[in-house]
């Protein structure tokens, strides 16, 4: 099956030729990263067989590394799962996702940095305000974090919106006691839409954009969806593979020829996937619009979940144990330990055993570097 470095590969040059300086140099970079990946062009890294009897050496070609390869990110993908499934409280959760309405949606394409930006404040704010005016969390201390997405169902579509996921509760104002909330509600629905709205446009005056959002979106239906997810793992799961690719994909690659590319979706209400063709060109241009700025942070933790918080997660879980009565099973030695993924070392094609890494040709000085027993596993 084609790989979505394929499918650019194959119409990636055509559209760059086209639209010529129009494109990004972000843009370009990705491409050229993504294109050359595990190619050879980027340099190489020699195994070779751990069994005497075999001690066959295979050469594979170095990965470009880049945040938005699909190729690349599978393994960070899976190791943010595991981290942040770690990091999860004892406790339910609730998914609130913030969207904007589709005439906003070319100026955020066109205002990145500034417009998503402006986006995770203004869900952030508006959790924050919203949450101090709920009985259940009047006078909180709130931990949750967020993460961007560009797309839906339809990788060729521009949707921005983020997701935060929020525990069911927080911290009492003098750092005591857990406070949680009724498992079936966080925020007033209506509230957070009024607030919402009214942050995003203070975001987009302070970035200088107000101008440039049409008035009727200001008169259209704003969206601020809350849902109760239970324990928060499913919906870990649900944004882990967003945290790390681009879009789309390979699997969902089913065919690419020097006219069209066909992938797999489901559309909205459906419950089963078709293909869907769209023109090279198309593709490309649904791909890199996902890219996001050099440096930009997809995934932002507030309150105490934030690294600079003074108010520690590790505090706020004892303070839920002591909350739900485990702290006596807990100091018995029966703490949950967060489990964790060994790399296995790659396979041997021929006799399956283990590899090791004997040299890596770096393509900028053609030097061939001796690993004496540099095994991959160890880092």
């Amino acid at each position: 099956m084609p790989s979505v470095a394929d499918c650019l590969r194959q119409h990636a040059p055509a559209y760059l030729e086209k639209f010529g300086e129009r494109v990004p140099v972000g843009h370009r970079k990705v491409i050229g990263a993504i294109t050359r990946c595990r190619t050879g062009e980027l340099g190489g890294v020699i195994y070779q067989c751990v069994d005497r009897d075999c001690g066959r050496e295979h050469w594979v070609g170095r990965s470009c590394g880049n945040r938005h390869c699909p190729t690349c990110q599978i393994d960070k993908a899976a190791a943010w799962l595991e981290k942040q499934t770690s990091r999860l409280l004892p406790v339910h959760h609730f998914l609130v996702t913030f969207t904007v309405p589709q005439e906003v949606r070319m100026m955020l394409r066109a205002n990145q940095r500034d417009g998503y930006n402006g986006l995770f404040a203004a869900g952030r704010d508006t959790i924050r305000d919203v949450a101090g005016s709920t009985r259940s969390l009047r006078g909180c201390q709130l931990g949750f974090f967020g993460v961007l997405h560009t797309w839906g169902r339809d990788p060729t579509v521009y949707h921005p919106h983020v997701h935060f996921v929020v525990p069911g509760g927080g911290v009492s104002e003098d750092g005591t006691k857990w406070m949680a909330t009724p498992e079936n509600f966080l925020l007033h629905h209506g509230t957070a839409v009024k607030v919402y709205k009214a942050k995003f446009a203070d975001a987009m005056r302070a970035a200088g954009l107000y101008d440039q959002v049409p008035k009727k979106a200001w008169r259209g239906k704003w969206v601020v969806d809350i849902k109760p997810v239970g324990d928060g793992k499913s919906v870990l799961k649900y944004l882990a593979p967003y945290v790390y690719r681009v879009a789309i994909s390979d699997k969902r690659i089913l065919a690419c020829d020097d006219k069209s590319v066909t992938f797999r979706y489901t559309p909205t209400g459906a419950m089963q996937a078709k293909p869907r063709p769209v023109t090279g060109p198309e593709f490309v241009r649904g791909f890199v619009q996902h890219v996001l700025p050099r440096g930009f942070q997809k995934v932002r933790y507030v309150g105490w979940m934030s690294s600079n918080s003074r108010l520690g997660l590790d505090d706020v879980r004892w303070l839920v144990w002591l909350f739900l009565g485990w702290t006596y099973w807990l100091a018995s030695g029966h703490a949950p330990q967060p489990k964790r993924t060994v790399r296995e070392p790659p396979r041997c094609a021929e006799c399956g055993s283990a590899m090791r890494i004997v040299g890596v040709l770096h393509i900028n000085c053609r030097v061939l570097v001796e690993h004496s027993v540099a095994y991959l596993d160890s880092g």
